[in-house]
């Protein structure tokens, strides 16, 4: 009976183990199609997702370049009958609203972020993070608005309220990254100057916010792309013009009300300088942006 039992025993064995390989192989083999099929899942949405990007940026430059030279970026406007001129009014105008814009907004959303930093969940730090995030995803056309009916309806058109309607928008992304950045200095950093006797307010402007001054530098570049290409509030505020201005009372103009005046234009020739106009905005924003996430990389790997 031992002997019947043994040799049974000796049979079925060998048969549980072939079963159990058989089924650790069909699993292996499910798990690296499947392994596959999300691979190539994944693949495939990436290229979808890049190339509309890589078809507006071909398009825009093949549109674009042969419109662009120095004479195009150093005269002013001038009418089609004298050639057009070129875009000198709009570069000094946008380069006017975003330093106004960014003298409205980085020091208040600096200091917010050294708050938001300190107190992340106090009743105030919790309120300034959820306003930042209603604020980036407010329409800009909404902030215009706001700024028509807060200052253009007493005061006119000009350059100032452009800059105060850029400057909510830029906020916050200002916000966000610095804040963000803040969190990567060491906390040693803060605690040896307050050890040292140092106040808080002293040690948050000479001790933690130099140390994370790279990351304000990212969130100012990320905010500039972010308002770089913006017509909808400039429309109620800046209003445009074709003179060649630096009156922060006056209407002024900027790249996207000039892009968008003359995509509108019945002339061949405003419609090439549009296009010259969006290959000019579209290499800032992605020189912007390509630069503030080398600088966000390199600072991460510093701490």
């Amino acid at each position: 009976m031992s002997e019947f039992n043994g040799g049974k025993e000796l049979s079925v064995l060998p048969r549980a183990g072939k079963l159990r390989l058989k089924r650790s192989a069909i699993r292996e083999r499910f798990r690296r199609v499947n392994n596959a099929f999300m691979l190539g899942l994944t693949g495939l949405t990436t290229v979808v997702g890049i190339v509309p990007l890589v078809w507006i940026l071909l398009s825009v430059f093949a549109h674009g370049a042969e419109v662009i030279s120095i004479r195009f970026l150093t005269d002013t406007f001038k009418p089609t009958s004298l050639g057009g001129g070129g875009i000198l009014h709009a570069l000094v105008g946008t380069g006017i609203l975003i330093a106004l814009a960014s003298l409205f907004s980085v020091p208040l959303g600096v200091l917010a972020a050294l708050y938001v930093a300190r107190n992340p969940n106090t009743s105030l730090g919790l309120a300034v993070r959820f306003g930042t995030g209603v604020l980036s995803g407010l329409p800009s056309v909404v902030v215009g608005l706001f700024i028509y009916t807060l200052w253009v309806s007493g005061h006119g058109y000009s350059a100032l309220a452009g800059g105060m309607a850029l400057a909510i928008l830029m906020l916050p992304v200002i916000v966000r990254t610095t804040e963000e950045m803040l969190r990567l200095v060491p906390k040693s950093l803060r605690e040896a100057s307050l050890a040292l006797g140092a106040p808080e307010w002293k040690t948050a402007l000479k001790v933690w916010l130099p140390a994370a001054m790279t990351g304000v530098i990212t969130g100012l570049m990320l905010a500039v792309a972010r308002v770089a290409g913006e017509t909808a509030p400039l429309l109620f505020t800046a209003l445009g013009s074709n003179n060649l201005s630096t009156a922060l009372d006056k209407p002024i103009a900027s790249l996207p009300l000039t892009l968008f005046k003359y995509a509108v234009d019945p002339s061949k020739l405003r419609n090439a300088q549009a296009w010259a106009i969006a290959l000019i905005i579209v290499m800032l924003v992605l020189l912007l942006n390509v630069s503030a996430r080398l600088i966000a990389t390199w600072r991460s790997k510093m701490y």
